[in-house]
């Protein structure tokens, strides 16, 4: 059976509609009206190897902040329903990606446990028109929601677009990794019978 999970949330800020399946081919529909943020979830996406689908909408009137943190929630929320009890998974998850002049390394465990660190700091404030200090937010988010450990560390980089764009695709393909089927895992990959 496809791995996948459907949500809405709706607050006084934002109104979302997410579809995930980690079992998808790559293929991304997303709308959040934010187009450098758009442009990291195809990314992530297309890296992940799995199929997203994101209708947002939120008070940008206001500032991105709301929406980009909201549809981190729901992505988090969304992976940790479609990978439902995690019997036969990796559970682990690291990549190191290059991305020019950048180098970035992100691990995960879908330990049921939420914690981030995050050491990768953009030298510009903003890139385009987006805040670049919404790029940890999001990661946050996600983490918190999937309950997970996520661990993202900048190793070297210059350009805020290329450390963004490595995060988006590191992430993605150390997620790839932690939720992919392992032939010899029986169960779940945990003493304890539970994650």
């Amino acid at each position: 059976m496809p791995r996948q999970a459907r949500l809405q949330r709706k607050t006084a800020e934002t109104e979302i509609e997410l579809e995930l399946n980690l079992d998808g081919s790559g293929q991304a529909d997303v709308q959040t009206g934010v187009g450098f943020f758009d442009h990291m979830l195809t990314l992530f996406t297309k890296h992940g190897a799995f199929d997203l689908k994101i209708r947002a909408k939120g008070d940008l009137q206001v500032d991105q902040h709301h929406t980009v943190e909201d549809v981190g929630i729901c992505l988090g929320q969304a992976i940790r329903s479609a990978v439902g009890d995690k019997a036969g998974i990796r559970r682990y998850g690291h990549f190191t990606l290059p991305m020019e002049e950048t180098l970035v390394t992100t691990a995960v465990d879908l330990s049921g446990r939420y914690f981030l660190v995050f050491q990768a700091p953009c030298p510009t404030q903003k890139i385009g028109e987006f805040d670049s200090e919404l790029i940890e937010d999001f990661w946050q988010a996600v983490a918190a929601n999937a309950l997970c450990n996520l661990h993202i560390v900048l190793h070297h980089g210059r350009n805020s677009h290329h450390i963004s764009e490595a995060i988006f695709k590191c992430g993605a393909r150390a997620l790839r990794m932690a939720v992919e089927h392992d032939a010899r895992m029986v169960g779940v990959p945990s003493t304890k019978g539970t994650l």
